[in-house]
């Protein structure tokens, strides 16, 4: 699987997260049929910096921890995105994560 390609298809996964949902980079892998990638995922999201149109800040870890932040700019933009969206973060960790959690395997 090329590299490239393969960060642009997490991209376009990640554009259609819902505005106050939030998925992880375990359930985009498992969308795009590479299970056990999720590390890939985190580094596509990584390098989504450079397009603002990918949510990057919607993408946490399997239990809804903000595992990404420090690629962030600034101290806390990551929780600041979230909380913007009406997403409660306590401690790096987002509140209410089962309710708010979007599946694409589910939805899309």
């Amino acid at each position: 699987m090329e590299t490239e390609s393969f960060f642009s298809k997490v991209h376009d996964v990640a554009k259609l997260i819902p505005y106050g949902r939030v998925t992880s980079y375990g359930a985009i892998a498992r969308y795009l049929g590479a299970a056990g990638s999720a590390r890939m995922v985190g580094w596509a999201m990584n390098a989504s910096h450079k397009d603002p149109d990918v949510p990057a800040h919607r993408v946490v870890n399997r239990k809804g921890l903000l595992t990404g932040k420090h690629h962030f700019a600034g101290t806390n933009l990551m929780q600041q995105l979230l909380e913007s969206e009406g997403i409660v973060v306590i401690d790096n960790q987002i509140q209410d994560f089962d309710r708010l959690f979007w599946d694409p395997m589910k939805e899309l």
